[in-house]
Order: C-alpha cells, then sequence, then structure tokens
C-alpha cells in the first residue's frame, strides 16, 4: 500500500475507481506521516466518471484531515497519460470537453486555508475566460447588426456554433472559470442554496459576506469593508451618504456653510459617480466642482479658491474608456496640502496592480493617502458585486444613508463565497498580474502605441467607421467592443480592447493583424486629458 508522507510528492492517477499511490499501489485507504511519525488513516471513496475539477473536493478533504500544518503538492494525471483507457462518456472515447483537449497535468498546492494553487502559466481552464460559443444564426444576425432575441436555442435542432476570442471583457486575471472559484460556489449552493433572500440590514447578511469583507479591507489595507450589490451601487450609496453627512451634522436645523461638503470630481469619472453626485446635490448640502480630466493646475486651484471647510476629492484610479491612470502621487501631495477626503474608484485597478493586487494606490505606494476606495467584484474578482473599504465609521454612515445599499437585497451567499475564493487565489498566484503585464508591452511592441494599463482605447473617430472596424473584427472571430457616444464624446468614437492575463502571446499577434487591415496605427489617436465636464 502506497503511503502519504510528509514532505513527498505523491501521484495521484485516475484509473476508474480506484487510485495510485506513489508507488503504483490501489489506494482504497492510506495513512499519512505527521511531522512526529504517527500514522492517521484516511478513508475515502472514489466514484467512476467524475471529472479532473471534482479531484479538488477530495483534496479538500484530505487537507483538512491532514491539518494545515504544511502545504502539500499533489499532481493529477489522467487516465491517457498513464497509457490507460478512459472510462468516460464522451463521444469520442474520452472525456466531454469542448476546449478540445482532455489530457492535462494538473498541479495544485494546497494551502493553509484550504485554497489550491495551480501552476505558475495559464491552465486549460482558463480559456472559458476569453474564448465563447455562440450560435450560428445569433452570429450571423450580429454581423448584419440584428439584435439578437436570445431564443436561438429553444425547441431548435442541434447547430453550429462560432467561437469567438474575447477582447472586451472585464475578467482581467482569468479568475472565473478557476477551479477553486468554482469550487466554493458549488460548495456554497450545495449547503445553503442561493443564501437568505432580503437586504443587508434584514436577513441578507452571513458568515459567507462577512468573511468577503474581511479580505476585501485586507486587500485594501483599509479598517472595514462594506459589500455592495453591484459596484455601480457603491459609488451611488457613498455619493449619497457624502450629501447626507452636512443634514446629519445639522440635525433639524438647516446645515451652516461650514457643515456643507465641497465634492471635487475629474471630468471623466464613471457613470456611477456622475449620477451619485446629482443625488447628494438633490439634498442641496453639498457644493459640486468638475476639474479637468487629471488636470492637477486645475484641482488646485479649485481647492484653493473653495472656502468649504469640508472637501472631498473622487476620481477614478484607471479610467474605464481611456485606459490612463489618476496622478495618484500629485494626488496625495494636495490632499497634504488641503487636507480633503480621498476617494479612488478602483474597480479595473484592483489586483492588477500593485505587488499584492492591492490596486493603483498600492502601485504607487499611496495606500495610507486614500481613504476611501470603492471597488467592483465582477471584473478582476471574475464574480458579481461591489465594495466600499473604508474606516468602520464610514461604513456604520454608509449603512445608515447609502440608500442603494438599504434597499436592495444582498448578493447571494455562493458569489460571496466565489469572489473569496477569487481574491484568495490571486493574492497566491501572482503569475497572472505578471501575465496580463507582459500581453501589455506585447501589445506596445507590436503596435508602436503608448499605453499604461490593460484597458486599451483606439480612437477611430467616426461612428461609421468605428462599426466597420469592430464589423471587420468579429467576422474574424474576435469580439471587440465599439464605444459610441453617449458614453464618449462626439467624433471620439473608439474600439476598446481589453487584455487578460489569459490571452496568449498569438491571440494577440491574431488580433493586432485583423486590426491592421481595417485601421493604420500611425493614425489611431490616443487618449486626451484635455476633456471636459460630463456633469
Amino acid at each position: 500500500m502506497g503511503t502519504f508522507q510528509a514532505g513527498c510528492r505523491p501521484f495521484i492517477g485516475l484509473d476508474g475507481c480506484h487510485l495510485k499511490g506513489p508507488h503504483g499501489g490501489m489506494l482504497l485507504s492510506a495513512v499519512a506521516l505527521d511531522g512526529n511519525c504517527g500514522l492517521y488513516p484516511l478513508a475515502f471513496a472514489i466514484v467512476e466518471g467524475e471529472t479532473i475539477e471534482s479531484w479538488s473536493f477530495f483534496l479538500h478533504h484530505l487537507h483538512t484531515v491532514l491539518g494545515n500544518a504544511q502545504d502539500m503538492p499533489l499532481t493529477f494525471m489522467t487516465d491517457r497519460q498513464k497509457g490507460g483507457k478512459s472510462r468516460g462518456r464522451g463521444r469520442d472515447g474520452g472525456r466531454e470537453s469542448r476546449s478540445g483537449s482532455s489530457t492535462h497535468e494538473y498541479n495544485a498546492t494546497l494551502k493553509g486555508d484550504g485554497f489550491g494553487v495551480f501552476g505558475e502559466s495559464p491552465q486549460p481552464w482558463d480559456r472559458a475566460s476569453v474564448e465563447v460559443e455562440i450560435a450560428e444564426t445569433t452570429f450571423q444576425k450580429w454581423l448584419q447588426n440584428i439584435p439578437s432575441s436570445g431564443d436561438d436555442k429553444v425547441g431548435a435542432p442541434p447547430q453550429q456554433f462560432k467561437k469567438l476570442l474575447l477582447f472586451s471583457g472585464n475578467d482581467y486575471l482569468g479568475l472565473s472559470s478557476h477551479p477553486e472559484v468554482k469550487k466554493a460556489a458549488a460548495k456554497a449552493v450545495h449547503e445553503c442554496g442561493m443564501g437568505p433572500r432580503g437586504s443587508a440590514l434584514t436577513c441578507g447578511y452571513t458568515n459567507h459576506h462577512r468573511l468577503l469583507e474581511s479580505c476585501l479591507a485586507d486587500l485594501k489595507r483599509k479598517e472595514d469593508c462594506l459589500l455592495c450589490p453591484t459596484g455601480y451601487a457603491a459609488n451611488v450609496s457613498l455619493m449619497v451618504a457624502l450629501g447626507n453627512v452636512g443634514s446629519l451634522l445639522a440635525a433639524s436645523r438647516k446645515p451652516s456653510k461650514d457643515e456643507r461638503i465641497a465634492i471635487f470630481s475629474d471630468a471623466l469619472n464613471h457613470a456611477s459617480i456622475i449620477d451619485g453626485i446629482r443625488l447628494a446635490e438633490q439634498q442641496r448640502n453639498v457644493e459640486v466642482y468638475v476639474y479637468r480630466h487629471c488636470d492637477m493646475s486645475h484641482l488646485n486651484a479649485l481647492l484653493s479658491s473653495c472656502t468649504l471647510k469640508k472637501k472631498v476629492v473622487v476620481t477614478d484610479s484607471l479610467f474605464s474608456m481611456d485606459g490612463d491612470l489618476a496622478p495618484m502621487m500629485e494626488l496625495a501631495k494636495l490632499r497634504k496640502k488641503h487636507g480633503f477626503l480621498l476617494v479612488i474608484d478602483d474597480a479595473h485597478g484592483t489586483l492588477v496592480f500593485g505587488e499584492n493586487g492591492g490596486g493603483v494606490a498600492e502601485e504607487f505606494n499611496c495606500e495610507k493617502d486614500v481613504d476611501i476606495c470603492v471597488g467592483t467584484l465582477s471584473k478582476s474578482i471574475g464574480c458579481h458585486g461591489g465594495f466600499i473599504a473604508c474606516s468602520k465609521k464610514w461604513k456604520m454612515l454608509i449603512q445608515s444613508t447609502g440608500r442603494t445599499f438599504i434597499f436592495s437585497t444582498a448578493i447571494t451567499v455562493p458569489v460571496a463565497a466565489a469572489a473569496h475564493a477569487a481574491v484568495t487565489v490571486a493574492r497566491k498566484e501572482k503569475w497572472r498580474r505578471r501575465a496580463i503585464w507582459n500581453r501589455v508591452r506585447d501589445f506596445h511592441a507590436l503596435t508602436g502605441i503608448p499605453i499604461t494599463s490593460h484597458v486599451v482605447s483606439l480612437i477611430i473617430g467616426s461612428e461609421e467607421k468605428n462599426e466597420q472596424a469592430s464589423h471587420h473584427l468579429l467576422e474574424c472571430g474576435f469580439h471587440v467592443t465599439a464605444i459610441r457616444p453617449p458614453a464618449v464624446p462626439p467624433n471620439s468614437c473608439r474600439l476598446r480592447v481589453t487584455l487578460s492575463a489569459a490571452h496568449t502571446i498569438d491571440d494577440l499577434k491574431k488580433l493586432i493583424a485583423a486590426l491592421s487591415h481595417c485601421i493604420d496605427f500611425k493614425d489611431v489617436g490616443v487618449p486626451s486629458s484635455k476633456a471636459f465636464s460630463k456633469l
């Protein structure tokens, strides 16, 4: 009988319903050696027909039995790698896979928190985050600019599918398809279903939500965190809470000038910030100032001329339609000079920037200068929802006055569990951040276009030319979104290309080859910082 020894590297082979140990013995039961050479029995059953991904459940159980004293490397092997015959039920005699491959080796290291880390490079499942298959009938409608009703499959016979490579999504690290994320969601569904359906202030808040909040607060180096149903809701809740500060200070009377709040907003801030500010303005307790995009001289002049004592500066950290970064170091200097509250929306920077994935503030070593950080679970985290990382006092205020938080149902338990797993895995699999930045450098090298992030804005100009370029890319098998007004100003229509850690250099070369047939990279515009207010 084979044994699992502390520090060894056992080979676990799938062979029907048997499990092979490091010496080839069938493991219907096993023992493990602890640090004191004591023996601990392990008992388990393997069910024929399980998929490779389902082994992570077994590994989690194995890790629970062994305890958290050490990391345990484990290697998965399929039947075909051992030369055996597959007993799956796929049409070709092997295990059915839309990705076209079932003979991969999977390496996982179980960490003290029970989450597996799979190697130092992209795995087969990562492709699911950048590849989609759509019905041929839907594809043809898209080519003709006909909206799809979404009922192509209903009552229809089997049909052909068109594979598209996504350069338009926000799953920047490819975590939405990670086995640990899927496992966490499935486990939560099995144990809790969707969880209590209600506002977080009634019955919707669970231990899963608290674990995620603690994880995000640690990621952002903040005292606490508040989950919101979406990133949009997070920004609106925060802006409305800011608008309530004056009323709370004044109690039942009209707020004095010293109790009013001045909000300074970048001209190209996200729509959720703008809408939140508009709602805050309706309370008549705030004054709003809009500074030119990333123009710190203009912001400094506005701050200097403002006579209100309580000031807030809010900005995107990475602007979603332009791909440029807020001048974080200059903002930190102005904060020291004027003493304002600094709020950033780090939706597109979280997990991508910084050594530990803390975001743009960590990248520029100014986390302490950011008072409140808004983020989303729907981009690099690969799930759904939003959050506000802040102090405990700010959290209490937003919980009490943020209407989009108060009057919305909390995110489901499976989503909270999956997001917690995604953040944990992302902080361990640091190769994902290296991979996406490699793609940024590759794009610059292949096109000569100066870019600063994984969000690439290719300004075409007219709507007609922009649509033609997007249409050509679709014909070539690439999904790239054509951005037009009102999302961007007139005559600044653009192709918005988003890069992912799951993309390969070959993916990029093929995309750029397709792009070169419809645009001249020398003529492509880059976003200008001389933009004016949308408010």
